[in-house]
């Protein structure tokens, strides 16, 4: 017997015991006699603590929760993809459109962005987001991965993963599990006691994501559960899986949900669910209310006619439904995924064309949603539809102050001298864990003039994209597309810095691609002037955390800018006066290249004019009454000014 298991019974048995004794001291001091002056919640709660409750069951085709039949009406919702302060709101707007249970995945790579380090507080404080959620009114399933896919930057997976170079990434190679199962065990210790057979909302965690369209190593996924089960999960296991992989996926003794986006394809997947687990209740984990966007391509939507004729369509078949999503919120910062062959980073925004927009709206396809669940909630009241978020058109700021790149990279204050090329991850930074987003930079400065002319090679692809400088101004724009791609130096040049974004790590690949395996990020293969290699370089890890852009600000090195025809990168502030209470607006940067902008140290994310997204969302809990700083890192030519709209403009 484990002493895991012997631990969850004692704490049962203290539970309970606890339970009793705060009843009996309730009864004899009277407060049983005076229960007119007990608010409500104080009754739920002693209630609560002395009744045993039965997690979600299936039964007869039906889920049961507390013996009662219960049809999971759910949508997803990304903590990490909201500012804290809109948890409240944009989770009693879920409730009002008739949902009882909110899903969300969660993002390995952020609460354990540095090895070791894990971090459950502001925008990561899950335990807060799930306390939120029960106050609302709903329940929750959490898909805690170790890989969640969700257009996220390597699907979840911290980047320092990659340091290892025999790494092999969902798989049972040993340091990788090893490192979930060190992952998993901190997660669940922030969430066993909200589970609900503890008193708390969650009814089910899943076991990784789509697995049968990566591999179907039944024995990875085995482990996994063992993994959950050990470290505490009491509630129901599930997987879920597209048409690719349902089959693939099973694992023995754990409840199969299914995800599509249309009822052709609905209607296949009910039918191998149905011979694969007869008698189980139908669960699409995923239903794809919209899209999401690549940079280059065009804006996604799903018609409103569309939607109601699958939604409704499921719920005809007696299926439980999770809307993915329900509301997508951002990829603020560099959290952006990417999709392969081929190589497609996804954009800033998250919008999905869900029934809850970016930016927290009550759209056609939320007022449709209310109405096809109506039927399934006429025993309950449900919350007036909330007024939509107020927005603000603070105009248009032209007057910006200009850094120069060299000061830039100084700034970091961590430049690297290597005698060779490396990747991002393999940099000896953040406990021996490498870089995991922004830029990195390559640099050979105080070199003597070239007497002619030279060809620079950069060996290999590039990851994923790299400017090339020399003296600090642009000529050449190497990516992703191409391999072993030459640049010509001119003659006279003293400095060359190379400078490459991580444009995102790709989310979604199949085991015999590899890809998930080889997300290692900048150069990783020499780099050749006229044929012969060049060593002994200065590298510039470019992170652009909140730190950096305040030290930045705090720089002397700014100067007034006025001339609009620079090429190469640089730094540009502006500054955002706002007169009363603040509200959510959209940042236009019609006229600006390339880059990322930062609002009072936070990073809002990419822009980039190849679209579709011309617009970044930032929220009113962003901004302060007052002066609000503006940073810009453009990578190539500055506009002549930036607006603030009150409307986005997707694409």
């Amino acid at each position: 017997m484990s002493s895991v298991y012997l631990r969850r019974q004692h704490r049962k048995r203290i539970l309970f015991l606890v339970g009793f004794l705060l009843f009996v001291l309730y009864w004899f001091v009277g407060g049983l006699s005076d229960a007119e002056g007990s608010t409500a919640e104080e009754w739920k709660e002693q209630s609560r603590l002395n009744t045993v409750r039965r997690g979600l069951e299936l039964k007869d085709y039906k889920f049961f929760l507390d013996n009662k039949e219960l049809r999971i009406l759910s949508g997803a919702m990304h903590y990490f993809r909201i500012v804290p302060e809109y948890w409240l709101d944009r989770l009693t707007r879920m409730k009002a459109a008739g949902l009882n249970t909110v899903e969300t995945y969660v993002p390995w790579n952020l609460h354990e962005e540095i090895h070791g380090e894990f971090v459950f507080t502001g925008m990561l404080d899950i335990r807060r987001f799930v306390a939120i959620a029960e106050k609302v009114g709903l329940l929750v399933i959490l898909r805690p991965g170790p890989f969640i896919c969700s257009e996220w930057e390597f699907g979840g997976l911290p980047s320092w993963l990659l340091r290892d170079p025999q790494m092999d990434v969902r798989s049972t190679y040993r340091p990788f599990m090893d490192a979930a199962r060190s992952y998993m065990r901190s997660l669940i210790s922030e969430l066993e006691d909200m589970q609900y057979q503890y008193g708390g909302p969650i009814i089910a965690m899943q076991i990784e994501n789509e697995y049968g369209s990566y591999s179907d190593d039944v024995n990875y996924m085995q482990e996994l559960k063992n993994i959950m089960t050990d470290s505490g999960v009491i509630e129901i296991l599930f997987t879920s899986d597209n048409k690719h992989g349902l089959q693939p996926g099973r694992v023995p003794g754990v409840f199969m949900t299914t995800n599509f986006k249309n009822t052709n394809e609905g209607g296949r997947m009910f039918d191998k669910l149905h011979e694969l687990q007869p008698g189980k209740p139908l669960m699409v984990m995923e239903f794809w209310s919209g899209w999401f966007d690549h940079w280059e391509e065009k804006h996604h939507t799903m018609s409103l006619e569309e939607y109601a004729s699958a939604v409704e369509y499921i719920l005809q078949q007696g299926s439980s439904i999770n809307l993915y999503m329900f509301h997508g919120g951002t990829n603020f910062g560099f959290l952006n995924g990417a999709n392969t062959e081929p190589y497609l980073p996804t954009v800033t925004s998250y919008d999905y064309d869900s029934p809850l927009s970016e930016a927290g709206d009550v759209t056609d396809k939320f007022m449709m949603t209310r109405q096809l669940f109506a039927p399934l909630n006429n025993r309950f009241t449900l919350p007036p539809i909330p007024h939509n978020p107020t927005k603000a058109a603070y105009g248009e700021r032209t007057r910006f102050f200009h850094q120069e790149f060299s000061f830039s990279i100084v700034l970091t204050f961590q430049v690297i001298q290597s005698h060779h090329i490396v990747s991002m991850e393999m940099l000896d930074i953040n406990r021996h864990g490498g870089q995991s987003f922004g830029f990195i930079v390559y640099s050979k400065r105080g070199a003597q003039g070239m007497k002619m002319d030279k060809k620079l090679m950069l060996k290999g692809t590039v990851r994923d994209r790299a400017q090339v400088l020399c003296d600090d101004q642009e000529i050449s724009v190497v990516d992703w597309k191409k391999s072993d791609q030459t640049v010509v130096i001119p003659k006279g040049v003293k400095t060359i810095d190379i400078v490459v974004e991580n444009l995102g790590r790709v989310n979604y690949a199949s085991k015999s691609s590899n890809h998930l395996n080889e997300q290692r990020k900048g150069l990783s293969t020499p780099v050749y002037l006229d044929g012969k290699p060049l060593l002994m370089w200065d590298i510039y890890p470019l992170e652009l955390k909140p730190a950096f852009i305040r030290g930045a600000m705090a720089s002397k090195n700014w100067e007034n800018f006025q001339n609009h025809k620079s090429l190469g990168p640089g730094m540009y502030r502006t500054a955002l006066f706002i007169d009363s209470e603040p509200h959510d607006t959209f940042l236009h940067m019609k006229g600006w290249k390339k880059g990322v902008v930062f609002v009072n140290s936070f990073n809002l994310g990419r822009y980039w004019d190849v679209g579709p997204q011309e617009t970044l969302y930032v929220p009113a809990p962003l901004l302060v009454r007052g002066a609000n700083e503006v940073v810009i890192f453009e990578l190539h030519q500055p506009g002549v000014s930036v607006q603030f709209l009150e409307s986005p403009i997707l694409g």
